[in-house]
């Protein structure tokens, strides 16, 4: 396998798979340091657990301090964007948000404000006005912090754009993560100059998706799992080009020197790497990871891009 050093730009190790439970049952114990073991030996060097809620982005913060390679957002996901006003005290909630925010700034440990943005494929869980309301007032926590965007768009490319548009000015820099919109869709990001476009397991799903993904420029793209979700599937078209596998078992058979069967985990971030390289035509695929490596560092870490730069150009982990 070819040296790569990988950056999962979205985990969600709060999600209850992650301790064992599916639909409610405990189908085996807890297991985000085997996880993490994998991910290390795969060539992840850091991870960005991605925070929901502010309940979520709480926990986030604390797994994120369980290991140096651990980071984290804090934000509200645009589905749930319903417990500002269920809170009973909206500008409360906010402040408990950038609180939070500054919290994990200290520890060094936030990234990011998100996950944040529109999701008009769940309109169930909150109804548009109320997401483009709080999608909007998250910038300010963006800017009170000068922190870049974890950004969420889904079957709303055009609302979206002209949020992150008339709000250019108050974040530094973002990611669109979960890709797995039109290439007009895509046109519209990529005309945002400050906006990298996140790929995953989901982006990659079919031959639409796939010609979308050769369409954005490598110096514009980050990777991520989105793990638990979003793995690639035997069905999925980027499949012809995955190289790395990983032995698997059932959850109910669960073997920690094995992934559990349809968990989508870190490690499987080096497919979606292998499907880009393939699917555009790269051969050195330590040389695409190293471009993704400092797109990611220039957005979420650039205290570290130039020793990054100088380290991976030298051969050494940045770490």
């Amino acid at each position: 396998m070819a040296t790569v050093r990988m950056i999962d730009i979205a985990v969600n190790f709060t999600d209850g798979m992650f301790k064992g439970i599916y639909n409610g049952k405990q189908c085996h114990v807890s297991d985000i340091p085997t996880v993490l073991t994998r991910a290390w030996a795969a060539g992840v060097h850091r991870i960005i657990v991605t925070g929901g809620s502010l309940e979520e982005s709480k926990e986030a913060l604390t797994i994120a301090q369980t290991d140096a390679r651990l980071f984290c957002t804090v934000g509200v996901h645009p589905t749930r964007c319903k417990e500002f006003d269920d809170s009973g005290d909206p500008d409360k909630h906010f402040q408990a948000l950038l609180s939070l925010a500054r919290e994990g700034i200290e520890k060094g440990k936030v990234v990011a404000i998100g996950e944040c943005g529109l999701d008009y494929d769940r309109l169930q869980f909150c109804p548009p006005e109320i997401q483009k309301k709080y999608f909007e007032k998250q910038f300010e926590l963006a800017h009170a912090t000068k922190l870049p965007m974890f950004l969420h768009m889904r079957a709303a490319a055009q609302d979206f754009c002209e949020i992150v548009e008339r709000n250019r000015n108050r974040f530094t820099a973002g990611v669109a993560h979960s890709f797995t919109g039109s290439s007009d869709d895509c046109d519209k990001l990529l005309s945002i100059s400050n906006v990298y476009i996140g790929v995953n397991g989901c982006s990659l799903k079919t031959t639409e998706n796939l010609d979308v993904v050769r369409g954005i420029p490598v110096d514009r793209m980050m990777i991520e799992t989105d793990s638990p979700y979003c793995g690639i599937k035997n069905s999925h078209a980027g499949i012809k080009f995955v190289k790395s596998t990983w032995p698997s078992k059932k959850k109910e058979k669960y073997d920690q020197e094995c992934i559990v069967k349809d968990r989508n985990e870190p490690c499987l971030v080096r497919q979606v790497l292998e499907v880009i390289a393939g699917c555009k035509g790269i051969s050195d695929v330590g040389q695409l990871s190293r471009t993704l490596y400092q797109n990611t560092c220039r957005v979420f870490f650039p205290q570290d891009l130039d020793s990054a730069a100088d380290s991976l150009l030298a051969g050494h982990d940045p770490q």
